[in-house]
């Protein structure tokens, strides 16, 4: 019987775990599959292997893996990758297959001018900055540029530019250093599912340069596009899955 286990990232703030959980529940009505579980990379519970163990123990023969994360990083390369290896171990008649992040989309680049647009009409002369979480692979950088470019060409933006919190420069310190100063609007936008503890971070930064041109707009979030796109990347896993393509 197959089974989907889906892997959220965690957070250490309840609000940001819950907002995953009503968001996947979501998602699961949307999923013609009667085995469906939901777990957390770090930082919460079920762990990864409990979220397999209760795949396993309602049926599953077959267990497709999808991670809601943005980009394909360490998480989505490594540690979770880690975890099927593991549990392939302990379960060497379930078969596993693995999903892809949600990765660049239309459906998000139209999902972060919605963010834009919920914070002001922007101008003519408008820019923007995408603020990921951040990582040490090349890969994430590159795709955050390919996303920004996007948003730059579809909505005629002056300069879409990138930064992030942590990891591979340029930081959001970097972007604050070349930006003080100027005059021209700027929408920022947490390119992320959950901000929580980062986003006040952010905020509080960019109160203490008193500008009224940096509008802090909310994250990515958990919208329909996100729902749409993460439908869309699991009927890719399990038609890869009925294909037999391993």
């Amino acid at each position: 019987m197959q089974a989907i286990l889906y892997i959220a990232h965690g957070s250490r703030v309840k609000a940001g775990v819950e907002q995953a959980v009503i968001f996947l529940q979501g998602v699961q009505q949307a999923v013609d599959l009667s085995i469906q579980e939901i777990c957390f990379l770090e930082l919460a519970t079920p762990t990864i292997a409990e979220g397999i163990e209760s795949c396993v123990r309602k049926g599953a023969t077959a267990i497709a893996v999808m991670p809601i994360l943005l980009l394909a990083a360490h998480h989505a390369k490594k540690d979770i990758p880690s975890e099927i290896a593991k549990a392939q171990k302990q379960y060497p008649y379930i078969k596993f297959t693995y999903g892809e992040p949600l990765g660049i989309h239309e459906l998000l680049i139209d999902t972060l001018q919605t963010r834009i647009i919920e914070k002001q009409q922007p101008n003519s002369n408008a820019g923007v900055l995408l603020i990921g979480r951040g990582s040490s692979d090349p890969a994430v950088k590159r795709d955050l540029s390919r996303i920004a470019m996007r948003l730059r060409t579809k909505y005629h933006y002056k300069a879409v530019d990138t930064c992030f919190l942590y990891g591979m420069g340029p930081t959001f310190e970097d972007w604050l250093q070349q930006d003080n100063g100027k005059q021209q609007q700027v929408f920022i936008v947490p390119y992320l599912l959950f901000t929580g503890i980062l986003r006040k971070s952010i905020k509080k930064r960019l109160q203490e340069f008193d500008s009224k041109n940096m509008l802090l707009c909310e994250s990515l979030g958990y919208d329909d596009n996100v729902k749409k796109v993460l439908v869309e990347r699991i009927h890719e896993l399990l038609h890869f899955k009925e294909e037999g393509v391993s």
